[in-house]
């Protein structure tokens, strides 16, 4: 088998959450720990920081990533999921897990798991762990797929917990309170070892300090933490979530150095300048052009849209263009009624199973005063709003256009070579807006 076979093979193969939902989630850690004994236990012989959380958990993972990678160390990263492409799960200093590794992984080992009947993320999380004992990782970053008390990557023993927040997602699965919710992340909290909370409630606050009790794990609420030890620190990642997220980074920080961990102040301030680079982020509050002005941003939960309706509204714009997709297990009233009903809308639908169809979208969102239209996929959607975007420019009805593409998974921005009427010339590696071809702009960006 080549890649592109291979992940054909385990996407049709094994349930894939981000493709099918419910129908690929499996509750209990029997598969797992079969998996991990069948590869040697390979998380004993690398260090491990395990991440939870209902929204922040990407951004703290990638950026301790980062600190780590500047420090010196050789740092894996597991996180999902991925929105381009299925290596981005797995990586070491900020580089994907080669094609090779996955089709060889595959080959060789898919005789014993396909009785087992995994799930995609089961054994996904047992490629991982293999690919960082082979490579010899220092540390790795692992972000937990759901949940936590169940999650697969819950047979770790970390030097680090961390918790970012909790609010309403998979209730289905966890629980539909937030109390029962913080429940399930709280089952990451090991014996003896320190973790940080994030963000709580009075619903979930009391039962973190349970949880922490009866382990005898150390436990630390970033929020009470208000101790300022790098001033004028410069982030890469943007957004006012993130505000929260460097606090409880921050808050980290002394508990790995107590842990052994040499990490400097350079160190820690190269990390959060350069995440992205460092780690291959994408989509947190991510500015991919000017002129108008794009921005891809992953939220797709109310907590998450929460955030992006806050920093909407601290930014200038004409005229405020939304493309929006939403798949069909979350809570798609209650994020709806969040979002400003003055912009206008383009739904849509991403390329996965549980994607809810465009015109479903848009129903519901009229009912909660959101005006727009249908586009069948994504590339459509975009196109759309640049045309519209060109029209107003280029008639002089806007001087300062703007332009925002928020809450999007999977997906970003059109590249040129999908868009109509543009020349060969402007087609090869780079974005473009549309407007009058006499003065074209192109925006390069880095090639994914």
């Amino acid at each position: 088998m080549n890649y592109q076979n291979t992940l054909t093979y385990l996407y049709n193969s094994v349930p894939m959450f981000q493709h099918v939902g419910g129908a690929a989630y499996k509750e209990g850690l029997e598969n797992t720990q079969v998996l991990d004994k069948h590869f040697g236990h390979p998380h004993h012989s690398f260090r491990t920081i395990h991440v939870a959380g209902t929204n922040g958990k990407g951004s703290c993972s990638h950026t301790l990533a980062a600190i780590l990678q500047e420090a010196g160390y050789r740092v894996g990263l597991y996180t999902s999921p991925h929105l381009v492409d299925f290596r981005e799960r797995i990586r070491i200093n900020g580089q994907p897990i080669p094609e090779k590794y996955v089709v060889d992984f595959v080959e060789k080992e898919r005789d014993f798991f396909e009785p087992l009947h995994p799930s995609f993320f089961e054994l996904t999380t047992a490629m991982a762990f293999r690919y960082f004992a082979d490579e010899k990782v220092d540390v790795a970053v692992i972000e937990v797929g759901l949940g936590g008390r169940l999650d697969c990557t819950n047979i770790i023993h970390p030097d680090l917990c961390i918790i970012t927040n909790i609010s309403f997602d998979h209730v289905q699965f966890l629980g539909d309170t937030l109390a029962k919710i913080a429940g399930e992340k709280a089952g990451i909290i090991k014996a003896g070892i320190p973790v940080v909370i994030g963000e709580t409630t009075p619903e979930t606050k009391p039962v973190f300090l349970q949880k922490a009790a009866e382990e005898k794990a150390p436990i630390i609420f970033a929020e009470d933490t208000m101790k300022n030890d790098y001033p004028k620190m410069k982030t890469e990642l943007q957004g006012l979530y993130q505000i929260k997220n460097t606090r409880t980074i921050l808050a980290a920080l002394p508990l790995l150095k107590e842990a052994g961990y040499r990490i400097d102040e350079q160190s820690i301030r190269s990390g959060f300048a350069h995440v992205c680079e460092l780690t291959g982020l994408m989509g947190r509050w991510q500015k991919l052009q000017d002129a108008p002005t794009l921005i891809c941003d992953t939220g797709h939960n109310v907590g998450g849209i929460t955030y992006i309706v806050e920093q909407l509204k601290q930014q200038t714009y004409r005229q405020l263009h939304i493309i929006i997709g939403m798949v069909n297990d979350k809570d798609i009233s209650g994020v709806l009624s969040l979002l400003p009903k003055d912009a206008t809308y383009y739904f849509t639908k991403a390329s996965v199973k549980r994607a809810l169809p465009a015109e479903e979208l848009c129903k519901l969102a009229a009912q909660n005063g959101l005006q727009g239209s249908c586009y069948p996929d994504v590339p459509a959607a975009v196109t759309a709003a640049l045309r519209r975007w060109q029209q107003l420019y280029c008639s002089g009805l806007i001087n300062e256009p703007q332009y925002t593409q928020s809450p999007l998974r999977h997906l970003s921005v059109v590249p040129l070579r999908q868009l109509p009427n543009v020349p060969e010339r402007l087609r090869q590696n780079k974005w473009h807006t549309p407007c009058s071809y006499r003065q074209t702009r192109t925006y390069p960006l880095k090639r994914r």
